[in-house]
């Protein structure tokens, strides 16, 4: 949920206890996590505005979440994996009562997405009492983890912070770059409604480029505007050791977003949108 959505929202209330919480969490493990809109204004804001990535909170009860080195492909079992401490940035695996175990027929999305526990769980059940002595224990299905996706990490005092989509890293000169941190530092820039990081060419000596779409009414029409508004961004962007090496910034008049709710955005199509801009413009 961007800051600036928080804040209009805040003020739309009329009781000044109200407030509001955005979960987070994914179709196939929800809820995972949540965090109030005052947290938000009042602790975390400022972090994400310098690169931090977006607090979504701490998690909830019977929820387990691991931030794990990033890997491609397959992981058979949880102790094939290496966790990250706190503060390190990596891949977000979850353990969840509401975590579903496989995708309808489909076995390898379903290999790709689940992380064998190894750990299987007993239980008795206490209910039944039609016996003088209780029951052998019944074993559960073996515990497993789901991975979600998305990068983020966890901060001292247990709350979830989220960095994007995996499939989203950026790879520069063998540097990962996330977007959800490196696009924080050009949306400060009082006129720009929004903006992607994509790359362009092979991993891992990709051409990171920002794509910005500017506010209502703000977009530089004329090449004297565009080189003025792309030096302000550029500006913000060496300023960060995050975004430092960005050098290539292009405008958009509005980003390709998911239709349910206007704001994942869709960084598969400005990619190759972004290579034929700078192909035809050199």
């Amino acid at each position: 949920m961007p800051v600036h959505v928080i804040e209009r929202m805040m003020a739309a209330f009329e009781q000044p206890g109200a407030n509001i919480h955005t979960p987070y969490g994914a179709t196939e493990s929800l809820p995972i996590a949540s965090i109030s809109g005052r947290e938000v204004l009042d602790e975390t804001a400022v972090r994400s505005q310098s690169g931090a990535g977006t607090c979504v909170g701490h998690l909830f009860p019977h929820v387990r979440v691991r931030i794990i080195e990033i890997t491609e492909g397959p992981i058979a079992t949880i102790s094939e994996t290496r966790e990250l401490s706190a503060g390190d940035i990596g891949e977000i695996v979850v353990q969840a009562p509401s975590t579903t175990r496989e995708y309808f027929r489909l076995p390898e999305a379903t290999t790709a997405a689940k992380i064998a526990d190894g750990r299987p769980q007993q239980v008795t059940d206490v209910e039944d009492r039609s016996h003088d002595c209780p029951p052998p224990p019944a074993l559960r299905p073996p515990p497993f983890w789901h991975r979600m996706g998305d990068v983020g990490w966890m901060d001292e005092s247990g709350r979830l912070w989220f960095c994007g989509r995996k499939a989203h890293i950026v790879e520069a000169n063998g540097h990962r770059m996330f977007t959800i941190p490196c696009e924080a530092i050009f949306n400060a820039h009082g006129r720009v409604f929004r903006s992607a990081l994509v790359g362009v060419g092979p991993t891992p000596t990709q051409r990171p480029v920002i794509v910005v779409e500017p506010e209502p009414a703000a977009f530089p029409e004329t090449e004297s505007d565009q080189r003025t508004f792309r030096a302000e961004l550029l500006e913000l962007g060496r300023a960060n050791p995050l975004t430092e090496n960005i050098a290539t910034v292009l405008f958009h008049r509005s980003l390709p977003v998911d239709i349910r709710h206007n704001v994942k955005i869709f960084r598969e199509k400005l990619g190759p949108w972004a290579e034929q801009q700078l192909t035809s413009s050199e």
